[in-house]
Parts: structure tokens; C-alpha cells; sequence
């Protein structure tokens, strides 16, 4: 058994078998053969070594005679390992004595061998296990072939286990079968979390390198809420997580009685929790659990992985699609908050050393603004059939902001002259995310309607912090007193300009937030629909006097540990169910 310590971005506990997404993208599975077919299996196998063999041949002598014959032996150097007589006999024991496929017996045996060279800490052969993986790769590409490594998808319950997901295959995991998942790379708040949060399956990012230590099949334990994943689990471990896993359901049955009920403090006063979804198909959760309405529709995955650029139907439809759905409740759609490098349509961009200070957001809207304008078309057709509110992402300036409403009246304008209806008083916002937007709060409160905090990005921006970086994560806490300063400069910049302000990001999701969040003055809370419950408890758990004391003295301390200890404390004292 081992344990590995992670970043929990989706609560719960899923038991499972690995089912493991190599950095290629390559799926093996655990599969059984007959005994009939071994040696079928076993001529597949050195079919798949021949063909790679004369591949690599080919490549040592076109690589020598272009950059000469050192460069060449590298590949010789490979085609030999690959051709080892004793790797042979264990890749054909694998197959006639334990009945494995020859795909699977490649990454057991291959894995084995790149371990024993990892071990070889300081001598040259260290560096072979790279080569080994880098052949085991290229062998089960032939094994399996292309066609089914991109369609080759599990048919039954399983954890994937990956070095990293990119936010479109996170959004493309059958949740029929997939129970959770593990990476070795990723920090909270990022596109990928926030998906798998959507989905409602426990998720852990960022544990380091493991994939080398597990194999297909392998029982696994993902603790989305404690960051933990265990491998091979002894039986009283997996009894515990059992049990756990139990008390999770219990507990979600429990918080279902609140779903009709109004998130109300005990002392009457309305605190709205609104939805933040991806996807339209999560409206019927927002209603399920009686969200006030949808505080953040991103629209980012309308754009990702897209070959082509969304036309403007293609935006219609969704947003006209999930403001009916809610039925005349408040639906806020914010533009698309993406990076140059994530639009494949757009072309390759120049290259950006950190991409989260670049080309991004509302930079890249104003930046493409044909693009801009269909989007912002769509979401004002859409606003002729239901409360529909728009909103920029990650404005930094006056100018940035008058300029994108600038190009929103213009559309408008064009609208106007096509006799197509639409709302000409639809509220326009911001997302505040960066210390500069706080800074000049009380301007942009002047010229906004409404604002909403994105605590995922102003965390990671007052702070310095890469939350995708596994050594500076633990940094990244939403309980700094520096990021507590800036939410109250701005909830108080709104409420003495008479303006609409609530929370999005995962700090308006966690239930141990909720008091402090109320005691800064904030009424509207927007969060993942699985989260809506747990808040709504503890809304109605507490007063706005008890929740404004926790503010203070939360707002007084020097350290995020404190805080936390403080709003720790809090929990368990009026709302012991759910603290821990």
C-alpha cells in the first residue's frame, strides 16, 4: 500500500481500478487472452518489434547522414534495447504463462525495466529509463493500432489515473464509468478542476510522478476531499474508505431535505445562491437543488478543442437554450476567459513564458474582435427570451472595460437597425480577479452594473501564485489576509454605490468560507451545483451578527493559518455536520 498526498479540487471518495491515460494519450486496459490465442498474441507481439525495429534502422541512417554517426546510434542504441533477448522471454512469459495481452504485457514488463534503471541513481544507465518508456510507447502504438487508440474508452467502473488532463478530456470522461480521477500535475482553480467539480467526481491533482508504480486494473482510493490517493489499499484501509464513502451518501441524502427550502440566516436575512456551470445539461441540477438562478455560465468549452470557430448559431442556441430552461431566473453569461493558446482556431500564438499574464480573456476578445462580436450577438439575441446579464472577465482597466462596451453597443446598434429583438437594458459587469481592478473599485463601480469577485484568479494574482504549480500551491489560500482585504474593499465599494456584487470560484464552494463570506457583506454566492446544499446549511444555520464577528476578526489577523484555524472553529461550533 502507498500513500500519495495531492491538491483535492472535487470533494468525496471513489474505489476503483486504475484505468491509466499515459502522457500519449494511450489507453491500456487489463485484458485476458485464451489460451488458443497465445500464440496469435504472441506473433502480434513480434510483428509490432519487427515493424519498430526497421523503423528505427530507418532512423539511425537518415539521422546519420544528416547530423553523422553519433546521432544515428542513438536510435541503433534503441533498436538493440528493443531487440534484448531476456526482454523477449519476459514479454512472451507475460502472454503464455499469465494469459495477459501483448499490449498489457509491454507496459508491465517495459514499466519494470524503466524502475530498475530509475534505481541507478547517479550512473549513465539512470537515463535508459527514458528510452525504455519512449520504445514501450511507440510498441503499443503498433499494438493497438490508431484507430483504437482514440476510441478505445472503459465499459465499466473505473479512476483514471493520468500525468494530466486537459479541461476538454475532463469534460469528455463518461461519468457512467469514471468514479474520479488523479494526476500527477495541477493546482485548484484551474479549467480542469472546475470541470471535474461540474461533473461531481472526486478529483485529485498535482500528487508528483506515480504512474510508474501502479499498473491497469490495480485497486485504487481517491479522497477528493483530503487530497489523498491510496494504491493498493490492505483491507482495513479499504474497509475505512468504505465506510467513508458511506458517510458521504448518508450525508447527501440529508442536505436533499434543504433543496425547496430558501437560504435564509436564522435571524431572516436572504442570502441568493446562484450556479456555476459549463454546461447546459447542469441547469436541471441548478433546479434540482434550488439555485436562485446561474451567477457564471462559462463559455469557454464552447472554444476548446474547437478546429473552427463557433459561429454564432452555435452560441445562440446554447444561450437561448439555458435561459429558457431557467424558467425567468437570472442567468449571467460571461464572455470567454481563455488564453491564445488554448484556440486552436486562432492559429499558433507568439509564444508566452506565462501565458497567465498574456494574451487572455477579455486581452484576447479585444484582441479578435470579429470573434467578439459574435459571441456578444448570440448572448443578446438570447436575452430576448429571459433574464440574461452579461459580463467581462479579468478587466484590469478603465479602458479595457469602456472598450468592450464600446463593441456591445455597436452590436446593439447593428441589431437594432436588423429588427432583431433584445434586451437594450441588459445589465453589463465585470469579474474583479486583479489587485488593479480592486484598486480602482470605486471608478469601476461607476460604470458597471454589477460585479463579481473571481476568487480563483485574484487569489492566484494577489499572491503570486501559479495554482498549477505543485511547489508554490500551498501558497495559493484563499484565506490571506491580503485576498480577504481586497473582497471586503470591493463588496464595500458596491454596496456604497448601490451595485449588485456576489462571489464565484471554489472559495464560494467550500462551506468553511460561507460565514466569512456573509460577514463581508455578500448576499449573493455563486457555486458548482453539488456545493449549493452544503452552503445553503450553514446559511441556515447561523446569524448575520455571528457571521460579521467571524469577518472582523478574520479581517484583523496576520496569517492565513489563523484565519483558517478561526473559520475551522466556527463550523464545527454551529454546523458540526459538516465540519471535517
Amino acid at each position: 500500500m502507498e500513500k500519495l498526498v495531492g491538491i483535492g479540487v472535487s470533494p468525496g471518495v471513489a474505489i476503483g481500478h486504475a484505468w491509466i491515460v499515459n502522457s500519449e494519450g494511450l489507453r491500456v486496459s487489463r485484458r485476458s487472452i485464451s489460451a488458443e490465442a497465445v500464440d496469435e498474441e504472441i506473433r502480434r507481439l513480434d510483428s509490432a518489434i519487427a515493424d519498430l525495429s526497421d523503423e528505427l534502422a530507418q532512423n539511425r541512417d537518415t539521422i546519420a547522414g544528416q547530423l553523422g554517426e553519433k546521432y544515428g546510434a542513438i536510435f541503433e542504441a534503441h533498436r538493440q534495447l528493443l531487440q534484448d533477448s531476456r526482454l523477449h522471454e519476459e514479454l512472451v512469459e507475460m502472454i503464455a504463462q499469465r494469459h495477459h495481452s501483448a499490449e498489457y504485457a509491454v507496459c508491465v514488463v517495459f514499466n519494470r525495466y524503466a524502475d530498475i534503471f530509475r534505481g541507478l541513481k547517479g550512473h549513465r544507465l539512470a537515463e535508459r529509463a527514458s528510452d525504455i518508456q519512449d520504445l514501450q510507447k511507440r510498441l503499443v502504438q503498433r499494438l493497438l493500432g490508431s484507430s483504437q487508440i482514440s476510441s478505445e474508452k472503459p465499459n465499466g467502473p473505473v479512476l483514471v489515473l493520468a500525468h494530466n488532463l486537459t479541461p476538454s478530456e475532463t469534460a469528455n470522461l463518461d461519468t457512467r464509468y469514471v468514479l474520479g480521477f488523479v494526476t500527477e500535475v495541477g493546482g485548484p482553480g484551474g479549467h480542469t478542476a472546475i470541470v471535474a467539480e461540474a461533473l461531481e467526481i472526486p478529483a485529485v491533482v498535482g500528487t508528483g510522478s506515480f504512474l510508474d508504480q501502479v499498473s491497469p486494473g490495480d485497486l485504487v482510493i481517491v479522497d477528493g476531499t483530503r487530497g489523498e490517493v491510496i494504491l493498493a489499499p490492505d483491507a482495513d484501509t479499504l474497509a475505512r474508505y468504505q465506510e467513508q464513502a458511506e458517510r458521504w451518501r448518508r450525508r447527501a441524502q440529508q442536505l436533499s431535505s434543504l433543496r425547496t427550502l430558501p437560504a435564509e440566516t436564522r435571524d431572516g436575512v436572504r442570502i441568493f445562491l446562484l450556479g456555476n456551470i459549463e454546461f447546459p445539461s447542469e441547469v436541471d441540477h441548478c433546479l434540482r437543488e434550488g439555485a436562485d438562478g446561474i451567477g457564471l455560465y462559462r463559455t469557454e468549452f464552447l472554444y476548446l478543442n474547437a478546429q473552427t470557430e463557433p459561429d454564432e448559431e452555435d452560441h445562440f442556441r446554447v444561450y437561448r437554450l439555458l435561459v429558457e430552461r431557467m424558467e425567468g431566473r437570472p442567468v449571467t453569461i460571461r464572455t470567454f476567459d481563455l488564453g491564445a493558446d488554448k484556440v486552436l482556431f486562432l492559429g499558433r500564438p507568439t509564444e508566452e513564458k506565462n501565458p497567465f499574464l498574456g494574451l487572455r480573456s477579455i486581452r484576447l476578445s479585444l484582441h479578435n474582435v470579429p470573434m467578439f462580436r459574435r459571441q456578444l450577438r448570440a448572448i443578446l439575441r438570447a436575452s430576448a427570451y429571459g433574464d440574461i446579464r452579461v459580463m467581462f472577465p479579468l478587466i484590469t482597466t478603465l479602458t479595457e472595460f469602456r472598450q468592450a462596451k464600446m463593441i456591445l453597443h455597436d452590436v446593439m446598434e447593428d441589431l437594432t437597425e436588423q429588427q432583431i429583438p433584445f434586451n437594450k437594458r441588459i445589465p453589463v459587469g465585470m469579474m474583479v480577479e486583479v489587485p488593479a481592478a480592486v484598486m480602482l473599485i470605486d471608478q469601476f463601480v461607476e460604470e458597471a452594473d454589477f460585479l463579481s469577485i473571481g476568487t480563483n484568479d485574484l487569489i492566484q494574482y494577489t499572491l503570486a501564485v501559479d495554482r498549477s504549480n505543485r511547489d508554490v500551491v500551498n501558497l495559493y489560500n484563499a484565506s490571506d489576509p491580503a485576498v480577504l482585504k481586497f473582497i471586503s474593499m470591493t463588496v464595500t465599494a458596491a454596496q456604497r454605490a448601490g451595485k449588485p456584487v456576489s462571489l464565484c470560484g471554489q472559495m464560494s464552494a467550500n462551506p468553511l468560507y460561507t460565514m466569512l463570506l456573509i460577514g463581508l457583506g455578500l448576499r449573493h454566492l455563486s457555486v458548482p451545483p453539488m456545493a449549493i446544499s452544503e452552503v445553503k446549511k450553514v446559511c441556515r444555520s447561523v446569524t448575520v451578527a455571528q457571521c460579521e464577528e467571524v469577518a472582523r476578526q478574520s479581517l484583523a489577523m496576520e496569517s492565513a493559518q489563523t484565519v483558517d484555524k478561526l473559520l475551522r472553529g466556527e463550523l464545527k461550533r454551529h454546523v458540526a455536520d459538516l465540519n471535517g
